[in-house]
């Protein structure tokens, strides 16, 4: 079975299950926060689990689903991302494996070059963001 977090793992998770021919779930945000297999998902105890997301930075999201995932005594066997964009080593406890590796430096709003130089920040396709 493959797992992918929402959104960007739902479609991949879909078409890495639906090319192995195994199932796919997705794990969405509930109230809280936190993620939640919800729509009638679920897994089977002791069910294999691949968990597949678009993009890894800084883990958060996929630490959900590995989380859910064992509290429903599921076993995952691995973790695919197509870009390992992390500035650090995540230990995940299971092989990761990544279409492509690509360093990334993430800032906190204090510590941003483009803030201190008076750059004003920009989402492609969108308009400026105030902070």
């Amino acid at each position: 079975m493959v797992a992918g977090p929402t959104t960007g793992g739902i479609i991949l998770a879909h078409e890495v299950a639906r090319q192995i021919e195994a199932r796919s779930i997705f794990a969405e945000k509930e109230g809280d926060n936190k993620r939640a297999f919800r729509r009638g998902f679920g897994i089977n105890p002791g069910e294999k689990v691949l968990i597949v997301d678009d993009i890894l930075t800084t883990g958060k999201s996929i630490r959900e689903v590995l989380e859910l995932v064992n509290g429903q005594d599921g076993e995952v066997i691995g973790i695919g991302v197509l870009v390992d964009r992390s500035e650090e080593k995540h230990d995940f406890g299971v092989s990761l494996f990544s279409c492509l590796r690509s360093i990334t430096p993430t800032y906190k709003p204090q510590d941003c070059p483009l803030c201190a130089a008076g750059i004003p920040l920009t989402k492609p396709g969108g308009s400026q963001v105030s902070m």
